[in-house]
């Protein structure tokens, strides 16, 4: 059978009638838009979007329906539809005050901001803004006359970054004339003013214009009253079991950036590799490091502090401490000092760690913590503010000591028992904290600790001092531990195991928790629970995977600790799935988590 002339001409060519017949449905199907430059411009469209099921959700519908309603893309329906739009995270509280758009040209938009409140870092969150909606157009070259005047009112200079920050702004869009749109954002300090830019910055799409250029079309009217439910909401990224570049770390930081969240937690060294430069102990990298090239130099680390300010993103760096502890610290005995770490690359390894290589500092040397003071000196001369720092804590190896005989010597009297190697290891955890102190010039600085055999509720109280302390919970959500360390009046940041982990589901048998799971993790509501992380743990993943891995998943959390919603992930699929869009426009390699179709075809995947 012949189905058509075009198939009659494509068999003839030899090929079989099932391929003809494909070949024949592509070529009609191409034939179908009519294509031009990539940037600035998109495929002519077939459809238009328009808002219905009581303004929640954007429909596709032929190009010839008629309607001023009706939208060339589903971005721009996005803005005008759904309580919150396009934004991401939902905002504590929004009132769309005209629910339709305004066409602009981002060239003409002024920014303006009090003198007294023009600092560096203020012109630095401004240029952020300008290159994320740079990003959405192209060659804008219309005669749109429209005027936006963007004032940002601040209180303060303030530009500490940390969980008593108040990162709260009001926005309003204002369309007051087709010639002229104020935008009002009023924030205690430029944290909460990047905030409010980034949200603007989702308040604006591509819009198309003539002869292959586009702009920028902008809902009319909002008004947003804005603040985090937590403070801390974080990221944990691993760089010692695969090094990451600069560059990779940057873009991790402008997804948080994009998704509201406030704390990169970094994870820099482990047993596998020390890969941070500390002057005043080079032997940590020339014996640590991967190689010359996979190395943290003071001053990159410096920058990247920097360029985590600006777009509201506090680092904290994890020394971990007393496990974790290996490749980097095995020059004590050449340099006369001892046996800074022992088990080091023990074999058989699952008699001496958790996770090869092994390697524990050795608590029975004091020559350890003088070293250990040196590294925390240099590492805080990192820091611009030392309030906060990581030290680790977790997956001590009791073994491991146990088979040391020089600890054994040193503990001589004490007996064996686990109790035994709690006193150690509390012991150790108090030095190390003393020497932090020193090394700060300060005893009311807050350090953070993974729960471990010693923060067990029965003894903790012993060890940690609830008010240096806070626990980072590391335990899955039907663990009754953060609620009893809650009860004991600890701190805490969560990270749920069977949840945020998003190393799961790529070794062993754990699960993979796709952005439904990590978006539906609830952790619990309290004063005393500063907020949460995600976890990239770094076993498998390096520069060519760790950000489709992490992105979107991410965002899905950030919502979480930003806003707390109520609502189940398949009400916010559409933000959520126009954010992750939004990420790849800005560079991001954030996974898809749904087929283009359901993107285009809101709420028929469900």
């Amino acid at each position: 059978m012949w189905y058509s002339n075009d198939d009659c001409r494509i068999r003839h060519k030899g090929f079989p009638i099932g391929i003809a017949r494909k070949l024949i449905v592509i070529s009609i199907y191409l034939s179908s838009f009519s294509t031009s430059s990539v940037q600035g411009s998109s495929i002519k469209s077939e459809f238009k979007w328009i808002c219905t099921n009581g303004n929640t959700q954007c429909r596709r519908v032929d190009v010839a329906y008629e309607s001023s309603d009706a939208y060339p893309s589903v971005e721009l329906c996005r803005l005008v539809c759904g309580e919150a739009g396009p934004l991401w995270p939902q905002p504590y509280h929004i009132t769309i005050t005209q629910r339709k758009l305004i066409v602009i040209n981002p060239e003409s938009l002024i920014i303006r901001i009090k003198p007294q409140f023009d600092t560096q870092i203020t012109k630095d969150v401004i240029q952020v803004f300008r290159d994320n909606i740079g990003r959405e157009y192209n060659n804008c070259r219309s005669n749109i006359e429209t005027k936006v005047m963007v004032n940002i009112n601040l209180s303060s200079n303030i530009s500490h970054l940390d969980w008593n920050t108040d990162e709260s702004y009001d926005l309003e869009v204002n369309t007051v004339s087709d010639s002229t749109v104020n935008v009002n954002i009023n924030g205690n300090n430029i944290f909460g003013a990047r905030h409010a830019l980034e949200t603007l910055s989702q308040l604006m799409t591509t819009y198309p214009e003539s002869d292959n250029s586009t702009c920028l079309a902008l809902l009319k009217g909002v008004k947003i009253d804005d603040k985090p439910i937590y403070s801390h909401r974080g990221l944990l990224l691993d760089t010692s079991r695969n090094f990451l570049s600069l560059k990779t770390i940057k873009k991790h930081i402008q997804a948080m950036a994009a998704s509201k969240m406030n704390f990169l937690h970094w994870h820099i060294s482990d047993s596998h590799s020390f890969p941070m430069e500390t002057p005043r102990v080079p032997n940590m990298t020339i014996y640590g490091a991967y190689s010359p090239k996979k190395i943290y130099r003071y001053h990159d680390i410096l920058e990247l502090i920097y360029y985590g300010l600006v777009r509201g993103v506090r680092i904290v760096l994890e020394l971990d401490a007393p496990s974790h502890a290996g490749y980097g610290w095995q020059w004590g005995p050449e340099a006369g000092l001892g046996n800074l770490t022992v088990c080091l690359n023990e074999q058989p390894w699952r008699q001496a760690c958790i996770q090869p290589p092994c390697g524990q500092l050795n608590p029975s040397n004091k020559k350890v913590y003088d070293v250990l003071e040196k590294i925390y000196k240099d590492m805080i001369g990192l820091m611009p503010w030392s309030e906060i720092f990581h030290m680790g804590g977790d997956e001590v190896y009791i073994p491991c000591w146990n088979m040391t005989e020089e600890i054994l010597k040193y503990m001589s009297g004490k007996g064996r028992s686990t109790q035994a190697f709690l006193d150690l290891w509390g012991e150790f955890q108090g030095e190390a904290l003393k020497r932090y102190d020193n090394a700060i010039g300060n005893q009311n600085t807050k350090v953070i600790i993974w729960t471990s055999q010693l923060t067990d509720p029965a003894h903790i109280e012993k060890y940690l001092d609830k008010n240096r302390y806070v626990i980072q919970t590391w335990v899955p959500d039907t663990d009754e531990l953060p609620e009893q360390l809650l009860s004991l009046g600890y701190k805490l940041i969560i990270s749920t195991k069977n949840a945020w982990y998003l190393d799961h589901g790529f070794w062993g048998t754990t699960k993979y928790y796709d952005w439904r799971a990590v978006y539906q993790n609830q952790i619990l509501l309290s004063p005393d629970v500063l907020g949460g992380e995600v976890c990239m743990w770094g076993e498998y993943v390096d520069d060519n995977g760790v950000l489709p891995r992490t992105w979107p998943r991410a965002a899905a959390a950030a919502e979480r600790l930003w806003s707390n919603p109520t609502s189940p992930s398949s009400r916010v699929e559409a933000r959520f799935y126009r954010h992750r869009e939004r990420l790849v426009a800005r560079g991001i390699e954030a996974d898809a988590v749904v087929p283009r179709w359901c993107y285009l075809n809101e709420g028929q995947c469900g």
